[in-house]
């Protein structure tokens, strides 16, 4: 069989459980073959599919996610390893990133706090885009600071970047120019399905209603804002009047910023005037 029709066939078969069939079945020949996924395009009718591909393509009939069978997710300007250990970073937390650059017209922040850092995707995205930044990533699993802190090091962002063992920001000296916070969001009894199933409960699941963690971080939230500065905070779609109204409780403004789809997915919270 010939890679385009290996292609085609893979695409059908993937279509039945994936929204993303033809995008999977190319990642997954790029894989196979070595080859960014361009290349591998470009090329395609010069190529012969590899012996693995079958079983690469297997493993994603089963359910495990494109990004766990390949190992690498991009996100905003960088491509970051990936384990089963943190989230799949997703497009739609690139809204936190978008909300900052808009922000930070006229200054660059100069201290970045990433708080549930996971992969580091936030606080890395913040450091590339951003070569004077400096900033620290908490997450409260040892298994993704470890993931973070290799992807900080390929990415040759290590001497800017410091990751730390923690409970969100308990013992965090503030303040800082600029806040990336996405904690756990989904209710405990939501139900779920494909690719989040494999992903960890504790970066995923935040009481009945999804709001613990927002409980959690809001009072902390005001000291650690820079005059000036602002926390970018992923909510659940449904979401933006119930965190809002945490926030405001702590004195602080609040706006909300929709994602590409349209649905509400960041809001921007700043010090009150």
């Amino acid at each position: 069989m010939s890679l385009p029709d290996a292609l085609r066939a893979a695409t059908v078969r993937l279509a039945v459980s994936s929204d993303t069939a033809r995008l999977d079945a190319e990642l997954l020949m790029a894989h196979a073959l070595g080859l960014s996924r361009a290349d591998m395009l470009m090329r395609q009718r010069d190529l012969i599919v590899p012996a693995d591909f079958a079983a690469l393509l297997d493993r994603r009939l089963s359910g495990e996610p494109i990004a766990h069978i390949i190992g690498s997710r991009d996100f905003w300007t960088i491509s970051l390893a990936v384990t089963p250990d943190t989230l799949i970073p997703r497009p739609d937390s690139e809204t936190l990133i978008e909300a900052a650059v808009d922000h930070f017209v006229a200054r660059a922040p100069m201290r970045v706090l990433d708080l549930g850092t996971g992969s580091g995707a936030l606080l890395l995205a913040a450091l590339a885009q951003w070569p004077q930044a400096r900033g620290l990533g908490v997450d409260a699993s040892a298994a993704a600071l470890a993931v973070a802190q290799d992807n900080a090091v390929r990415l040759g962002l290590s001497d800017r970047a410091e990751f730390r063992l923690g409970d969100w920001a308990d013992g965090v000296d503030g303040p800082f120019d600029l806040l990336l916070i996405n904690p756990p969001y989904i209710g405990s009894d939501e139900p779920l399905s494909g690719d989040v199933l494999r992903e960890p409960a504790g970066a995923l699941f935040a009481g009945v209603d999804g709001l613990a963690d927002y409980r959690r971080i809001a009072p902390d939230l005001p000291r650690l804002i820079a005059p000036g500065g602002m926390a970018a905070i992923e909510i659940g779609h449904m979401q933006a009047a119930s965190v809002s109204a945490l926030l405001v409780g702590q004195g602080l403004a609040v706006a909300v910023r929709r994602d590409l789809a349209g649905l509400d997915r960041c809001l921007i919270a700043t010090l009150a005037d």
